[in-house]
């Protein structure tokens, strides 16, 4: 697993896209911090920017840099979720600002373990994460449902496909101001 982080780890430097298994399904990511890599990655989908994008974080300290008012409901989903839960959260800082949703929000999700947190760490920055699929088609359950042209068109494939079988996307859940909680997907 070392040499896999290493590698990615290099593209993601670079400014590349890698495809890589995360604490749910197969996803598409790159540097959040880096404004042409994530404008790869939306050419790859064929996906509308006004439609955002999933960022993963490798713990609360690391949320907290890039989120600068956390609601305290948001902790309290976190400490309860029993499944890997992605919050919308209003005023990201320090990610680029083509991840930024046009209402000032950013998707981010704590990854708890496995290659992805890892990863995370080591960058010591965020990582997008979409579904491995053109927009429109359907997500990929496991690597050998992904679409010949995302295998081709990212810069690296983490050789880890026997680690994510029939894998399942994360929750959703956006937080308003008002401490409302709206469920986008369960």
């Amino acid at each position: 697993m070392q040499t896999e982080i290493n590698n990615a780890l290099k593209i993601l430097k670079q400014g590349g896209i890698i495809l890589y298994p995360t604490d749910t399904i197969w996803g598409i990511g790159c540097d959040a911090t880096n404004f042409d890599a994530i404008e790869k990655i939306y050419k790859l989908k064929q996906r509308n920017e006004s439609k955002s994008l999933i960022c993963l974080v490798s713990d609360l300290k690391m949320l907290n840099y890039y989120i600068q008012n956390i609601p305290k409901t948001a902790y309290d989903i976190l400490k309860y979720a029993n499944k890997p839960t992605t919050i919308i959260y209003d005023e990201p800082v320090r990610v680029s600002k083509n991840l930024i949703a046009n209402d000032n929000t950013l998707a981010i999700r704590i990854v708890n373990d496995g290659f992805c947190n890892l990863l995370i760490k080591r960058l010591q920055k965020p990582i997008v994460s979409t579904s491995a699929n053109i927009s429109g088609q359907t997500t990929p359950k496991s690597f050998v449902k992904i679409d010949e042209q995302i295998l081709k068109g990212v810069d690296y494939v983490v050789n880890l496909q026997h680690e994510k079988n029939e894998a399942k996307p994360s929750s959703i859940i956006k937080l308003g101001n008002d401490g409302s909680v709206t469920i986008i997907r369960k």
